[in-house]
């Protein structure tokens, strides 16, 4: 049986984001990236490492948003790396993530840009 609560694949991510942004949790949106992940965002400024990125959800949820899933687009994968990205519902232009296979085979975001507007 298939664990729903990590992602097993690369487009796992963005089920589970959606589900932890909906549920208000943001020790588990952090739990979604490498201890040392880079965020780009908020737009214009750069987020890294755990302690920031639980913050920013902190701050982020507290305005209590919904999200709705958005459909990833075609993941491109090379080896335990992969580029996913979606096409935002909103006026974010497009949404990009790089993610890395753990060696317990989970997948996790090293690198995210949720928002390709200029800002």
């Amino acid at each position: 049986m298939k664990d729903m609560t990590t992602a097993q694949t690369p487009e796992d991510i963005t089920r589970l984001f959606v589900e932890r942004v909906n549920a208000g949790d943001a020790e588990g949106l952090a739990d979604l990236y490498e201890p040392d992940a880079i965020i780009a965002f908020p737009p214009g400024q750069i987020t890294r490492g755990r302690d920031a990125i639980v913050a920013l959800y902190e701050g982020m949820l507290a305005q209590q948003p919904h999200f709705e899933y958005e459909e990833p687009l075609t993941t491109l994968i090379s080896g335990d790396l992969a580029l996913t990205a979606t096409e935002p519902q909103d006026d974010a232009g497009a949404r990009a993530q790089v993610v890395r296979r753990q060696p317990d085979g989970r997948w996790l975001r090293v690198l995210d840009r949720p928002d390709f507007t200029r800002g």
